[in-house]
């Protein structure tokens, strides 16, 4: 491969090339069950699940849809239609903030918190069934401080950062 003049190139080794495979592949298997197991369970993709659950555990089931995007990792643009989506649905609804005129809440109506209180259960199960289930205590623990390191390096301390969340 080619790179440029000046600059040494850090490879992969085998082992980190064979590591980062493993993951790149499990994570997709992973979000590929998790949508199928949403779709069959409540015909919505495991991103819709998301906002749902950010919104049920808003204070009054409510959040600015600039912070349910940052919150989801999500363009504005790709939430806005998400929430319209879940609006045909009847369980978001839209609201006009009182002190922006631009800014919007998003809210997770009754009908939207019940679809989450049923769909729940089956979440938990395949999440348990496709991760939890296969790890023993430790591995668990490992996991865990090993993700939480990886989002701690990739988030922007920056008030300015260019994330698309922000855009």
């Amino acid at each position: 491969m080619d790179t440029a003049p000046g600059r040494d190139t850090r490879w992969l080794t085998p082992e980190e090339q064979r590591v980062w495979r493993a993951y790149l592949h499990a994570v997709t298997l992973l979000e590929d069950h998790l949508d199928r197991q949403l779709q069959r369970d409540a015909d919505m993709p495991h991103v819709y699940y998301g906002l749902l659950v950010q919104l049920g555990e808003a204070p009054e089931r409510r959040l600015r849809m600039t912070e349910l995007a940052k919150q989801a990792k999500i363009t504005r643009s790709r939430l806005s239609h998400a929430v319209s989506r879940l609006e045909k649905n009847g369980w978001v609804r839209r609201e006009e903030c009182p002190d922006d005129k631009r800014g919007q809440f998003a809210v997770l109506t009754d009908a939207g918190y019940e679809v989450l209180r049923r769909t729940a259960p089956g979440h938990v199960e395949a999440v348990r069934q496709a991760v939890f289930d296969r790890l023993s205590p430790e591995q668990q623990k490992s996991l865990g401080e090993i993700m939480q390191i990886v989002a701690e390096g990739l988030q922007p301390k920056e008030a300015g950062a260019d994330l698309p969340w922000l855009r």
